[in-house]
């Protein structure tokens, strides 16, 4: 079976940090997603999202992201119900952020007033049986970077290493 869900999108609103009595930090937020489609008029609806993050995620999110902030997440969908106060059955779908990725530097996104990191950032869900280590960030190639700059001429490639 296979729960994962992966969204890019805005944030609504700040984020709202909150923490357990056992002291686990843990961050509400909504994401809203244009559809690709237009309606009948013309216009392109969106859907908005319920999303969760804990411990880490959650604090970085909430201390560095603001409304209209574009953020990448992957997760799971998770529903509850409860009984609200005419004892009716209400059922709620939420997405559990295991990973969250801030998607704009902070010169794009001039509506946010805190700084973050340059580069994008990633926070592992360690919430949820993922115990290891984050990769290390030196070992990624920079895209900018021209992988066959220090070349000089056509590679050469025998037909022995083809594999077709």
């Amino acid at each position: 079976m296979i729960n994962r869900v992966v969204l890019v999108g805005r944030l609504t609103k700040d984020p709202e940090l909150r923490y357990t009595p056992n002291g686990i930090a843990s961050c509400r937020f909504t994401v809203a997603i244009n559809r690709i489609f237009a309606n009948q008029n013309g216009e392109r609806d969106a859907d908005f999202i319920s999303c969760q993050a804990w411990r880490k995620a959650a604090e970085n999110l909430a201390n560095y992201q603001r409304k209209g902030a574009l953020i990448g997440l992957e997760g799971r969908i998770q529903t509850h119900s409860y009984k609200d106060q005419n004892g009716q059955r209400v059922y709620t779908t939420t997405v559990v952020a295991d990973s969250v990725q801030f998607l704009e530097s902070r010169s794009t996104g001039s509506h946010q007033p805190n700084s973050y990191p340059q580069q994008q950032t990633h926070y592992g869900g360690q919430a949820y049986g993922n115990n290891q280590p984050p990769m290390n960030q030196s070992s990624y190639t920079r895209v900018d970077e021209d992988p066959f700059a220090n070349s000089r001429g056509p590679i050469e490639v025998s037909d022995d290493d083809l594999p077709f």
